[in-house]
C-alpha cells in the first residue's frame, strides 16, 4: 500500500523524521552570497566555505546552507535555478525595523510589508526570501 492509500488518520511508521535539518539555498558566486547573507543576517562574514561550493550559516534551528549546487545545474552557464517562491521564512521580532534595515541596505524589495505581518526581498541570484514577523 502506499502513501496515498492510506486514507485513514493514523500515523504512518516511518524512519524520517519530522524535522527539517537545513535548507539549501542555490547560489552562484559562493563568496559573494556569503557576504550578503552574513550582512543581511548580522553575521560575521568569514563562515567557512567547504568544498568550494557549501556554506553552512550559523543559525538559530532549522539551518542554511549556500550552495553553487554543481550536481543540480551549478556547472551550466546560468548556474542553478533560484528560489521563485519563497520556500522559507526569516523570523523577526521588528518587522519595520527589518524593512527599513533592507531598504537601507539596498536589498531587492520585492513587496511593501504585508499585512502587517511579511515582506518578501530577492537575494543577489533572485532567490525570493520571506521575511515574517514572529
Amino acid at each position: 500500500m502506499d502513501m496515498r492509500e492510506q486514507g485513514s488518520n493514523e500515523a504512518v511508521k516511518s524512519p524520517i523524521m519530522n524535522k527539517v535539518g537545513s535548507i539549501f539555498v542555490p547560489v552562484k558566486d559562493i563568496e559573494k552570497s556569503r557576504d550578503w547573507y552574513c550582512q543581511l543576517l548580522g553575521l560575521p562574514n568569514d563562515c567557512e566555505i567547504m568544498n568550494g561550493h557549501l556554506c553552512p550559516l550559523p543559525m538559530q534551528g532549522t539551518g542554511l546552507i549556500l550552495d553553487t549546487m554543481p550536481m543540480w545545474g551549478g556547472k551550466e552557464p546560468g548556474g542553478a535555478p533560484p528560489i521563485k517562491t519563497p520556500a522559507f521564512m526569516l523570523l523577526t521580532g521588528d518587522l519595520q525595523a527589518s524593512y527599513d534595515f533592507a531598504v537601507a541596505n539596498q536589498v531587492n524589495m520585492v513587496t511593501d510589508i504585508q499585512h502587517d505581518h511579511w515582506f518578501v526581498i530577492k537575494d543577489p541570484d533572485d532567490n525570493l526570501l520571506m521575511v515574517c514577523r514572529e
